[in-house]
Order: structure tokens, then C-alpha cells, then sequence
């Protein structure tokens, strides 16, 4: 018996795809937007480039669905950022940045978006709480928790090249 296979890809702009093919074969997608919305599809099983169905959600209607597919997920000690207008997000920082080399702190990141960067992912290493001292390289994946506006505003900055 095979089991569900996934991929994650980056869309500049957008947000990210996950991309999942069952164990049957069947293909779905998810497009984790940027402003917390998403859309799921699914794929004829004769043509997979040929989408059957696409779904567009709310970031509530999103988490419903969530909800019904693993009711439990949540625990009471878990942070729930919705609710306290909070959001976490992973922010890659591409080999073309205009930061690949330079010190986060060069970044002002908490100054100029209010988010703080919990971790950065290099590599099959975690660095928690990276201080302004550290250096960031291209590939680096950082993990941003902030408002909304804030997370957009970070990834912008991050953006640049």
C-alpha cells in the first residue's frame, strides 16, 4: 500500500502550493494565499493537468474545514493565532536577495513590521531566536509570527533583490 505523497512550492507574490497525490493517484492542491485565504483543487484522474474542482476559502472557512478533517488537532495549550490576530508564516529568502550575506538586524525588521522572527530554517538546521548579529544566506527559510499587515510587509522586505 502506497502512501500520500506531497510537495510544497513558493509562488512569489501569492503564497505557496502543496500539492498532494493519494495513494489512488488522485492529485489535489492547496494555495496558501497571503491574505490567509486558500484555494483547494482537485484533478481529473484522466487528465491531471485538468482541474474538476476549485474551491476558493476564507482563512475561517479554511480552518472549518480543518477542523472537520482533524477535529483533534487543537489543544488548549496550543497558541491559536487567529484568534489573537496573529499569524505565523515561513518567508524564503532567495539567493538573489538583496539580504543573502547580511546581518538580520540590517533587515529592521521588528522596527519596520512589529513581527518577530522566531527561527530560521538553513539547511536540516534550526536556528531559534536568531539576533540581529546573525548573518542571512539565500535558501534560508524564516518563520515570522506578526499581524496580518505585518507578515505581508516582512515578506515584501524580504523580497527585495
Amino acid at each position: 500500500m502506497s502512501t500520500a505523497r506531497t510537495s510544497r512550492t513558493p509562488l512569489p507574490g501569492i503564497g505557496v502550493r502543496y500539492d498532494l497525490t493519494t495513494r489512488d493517484y488522485r492529485h489535489l492542491s492547496v494555495v496558501a494565499h497571503r491574505d490567509g485565504s486558500r484555494t483547494l483543487s482537485a484533478y481529473r484522474n484522466d487528465d491531471p493537468d485538468a482541474c474538476a474542482l476549485s474551491v476558493r476559502l476564507t482563512g475561517q472557512e479554511a480552518e472549518a474545514l480543518v477542523d472537520v478533517l482533524k477535529p483533534t488537532h487543537h489543544s488548549p495549550t496550543l497558541l491559536s493565532t487567529t484568534e489573537l490576530g496573529l499569524v505565523a508564516e515561513r518567508i524564503e529568502l532567495s539567493g538573489t536577495s538583496h539580504w543573502n550575506g547580511r546581518l538580520l538586524g540590517d533587515t529592521r525588521m521588528r522596527t519596520e513590521t512589529g513581527v518577530s522572527i522566531v527561527a530560521v530554517l538553513r539547511r536540516a538546521e534550526a536556528i531559534p531566536s536568531p539576533g540581529p548579529g546573525f548573518r542571512l544566506a539565500g535558501g534560508d527559510t524564516l518563520i515570522v509570527i506578526g499581524t496580518r499587515e505585518g507578515v505581508d510587509a516582512a515578506a515584501a522586505i524580504l523580497g527585495r533583490e
